[in-house]
């Protein structure tokens, strides 16, 4: 598996040819829920990219790091993503190696929260992440920003940085005002900042269909936001939900779990709806 890192335009991966948009796009996790999988789909939507042959580039802009101590383990990062947009570390040299193909880090920490606050003064704040990304967006094929569960400066830099959203929505009560909600701060952006931000898909995720509350849910989301909803639905899982404890994405700690399948299924779909939009 591990030579699927070396190729390039199309890479057979269980009997399936993928192939491959040439853009190198910047793709933003959001949602001001907590709980909604946001990290989950990051690490895991990154690490199936990575099994496919792709260069691919995790940013954590979460201060809870969640990110950080899945790809490299909890406390390794003290000089982290929050150096580079305050204390004017390149970000360069903050970059770390995942240890799985070819899947790096830019890490955060507790540290990131202050930033928020250190910024609001700053000329450009909202574009602190933007051009921190596209100093290393050529040397990837994916960079993935993974959010922390508000719609504050931090999660504002991400979506600014962003060429298209991703908003991973939980099935349960509330997921449409979310959602809804969402787009409207895109819309915003889109306005206000003069920056174009696309919106990729909403992610069902901790999905129960054996639960009629979850196929209520799904349902409505699908019919209030027509193609705007991947057809790929993350499952609740065990293995899904154990798989940070041990510092491991789902593709190391239970590849054969159906949680792997749906984010192998998702890894798939992504990559058809990025050259869709080229």
């Amino acid at each position: 598996m591990a030579t699927a890192r070396y190729l390039r335009g199309f890479v057979n991966y269980n009997s399936q040819m993928i192939m491959y948009t040439e853009s190198m796009p910047v793709v933003t996790f959001v949602n001001q829920k907590g709980g909604t999988g946001k990290t989950t789909c990051t690490v895991n939507l990154a690490s199936y990219l990575a099994a496919y042959g792709k260069r691919v580039l995790v940013v954590d802009m979460d201060p809870q790091s969640n990110a950080t101590s899945t790809l490299i383990g909890p406390n390794n990062a003290p000089i982290n993503i929050y150096h580079t947009l305050v204390g004017g570390i390149l970000p360069e040299d903050v970059i770390r190696p995942s240890g799985l193909f070819s899947l790096d880090i830019l890490p955060a920490s507790t540290d990131l929260a202050g930033a928020s606050i250190e910024l609001v003064n700053s000329e450009n704040r909202e574009f602190r992440l933007y051009d921190t990304v596209s100093r290393l967006k050529d040397g990837y094929d994916f960079v993935l920003i993974d959010c922390p569960p508000s719609l504050g400066l931090l999660t504002l830099n991400g979506i600014v940085a962003a060429d298209y959203v991703i908003i991973p929505v939980q099935c349960e009560y509330y997921a449409l005002e979310g959602l809804s909600q969402l787009l409207h701060t895109v819309d915003l952006i889109r306005t206000n900042l003069d920056k174009d931000v696309k919106v990729l898909g909403a992610v069902a995720t901790m999905y129960d269909k054996r639960n009629r509350l979850s196929r209520a849910v799904l349902k409505e989301v699908r019919r209030n936001f027509p193609g705007y909803v991947f057809d790929t639905v993350i499952p609740r899982s065990i293995s899904l939900a154990e798989a940070p404890g041990h510092s491991k994405t789902i593709y190391q700690f239970n590849p054969d779990s159906v949680g792997a399948s749906a984010y192998r299924a998702l890894a798939e779909e992504f990559i058809e709806r990025v050259n869709s939009f080229n």
